[in-house]
């Protein structure tokens, strides 16, 4: 699983840039990029400035900001060192004969050079299906992101349950206010934390791991690790 997750380089902040060019005979004219990685965007920068030809550059990511090129160059340190290319396994289980929840979580993240993982689970008494399980799991694992100080990046949230899935991502209605308010919870935590979140919907084979926490949790046996892999 780690090779596949940590260096598919899927859901790492993507940039472009903006710039004005200006040849020995043609007007100037404004010029935008395609999307690409950090690393690909300096070379290029690197490159259009050797030509003389550029006027002015501004890098742009997917995440609406914009800076100017000395702006983009400090910003490298401090991208570095926060977490980024964020992927979240969740997985929620209900025993109906106790009326207990256990909740599993899985978090994959980059910092620099280093990949971490983050595996955690919490037994709840307070929940009343299996839905409501897979809504705490991933308001946890929200909760999870704002402790790694995850803030203004992309991250994709992965389970095994497409109907909370295409909830979340406002392609299906909620009818159930209680689900309602866990939807509520979990947007405005992502809103205040600046994540741009996608969803995608996996087997359980594929979420083994989470699932194996939240069994865990229901049998009491709280998990949680943070380490570098």
């Amino acid at each position: 699983m780690k090779g596949t997750i940590k260096f598919e380089g899927k859901n790492n902040m993507k940039f472009k840039i903006r710039w004005r060019y200006k040849g020995p005979k043609t007007d100037s004219i404004l010029l935008e990029s395609e999307w690409t990685s950090r690393q690909g965007i300096e070379l290029l920068i690197e490159d259009f400035m050797k030509t003389g030809r550029t006027v002015e550059i501004s890098v742009l990511d997917e995440m609406g900001n914009e800076w100017t090129k000395k702006e983009f160059m400090k910003l490298k340190n401090k991208i570095e060192n926060e977490p980024n290319n964020i992927i979240i396994y969740f997985d929620g289980g209900f025993d109906r004969e106790t009326g207990s929840a256990g909740v599993g979580i899985v978090i994959y993240y980059d910092k620099g050079e280093k990949h971490y993982r983050i595996r955690a689970n919490q037994k709840l008494d307070e929940l009343g299906t299996n839905n409501e399980a897979e809504y705490a799991a991933l308001y946890n694992a929200v909760l999870l992101l704002e402790k790694i100080n995850a803030k203004q990046t992309p991250c994709t949230f992965r389970g095994d349950s497409q109907g909370i899935l295409k909830q979340l991502s406002g392609e299906w209605p909620c009818f159930e206010k209680i689900l309602n308010r866990w939807l509520d919870r979990i947007e405005e935590k992502i809103n205040n934390l600046g994540l741009k979140p996608s969803y995608e919907s996996i087997s359980r084979k594929q979420n083994k791991e989470a699932d194996q926490l939240a069994t865990q949790a229901l049998n009491n046996k709280v998990v949680y690790s943070h380490t570098e892999i």
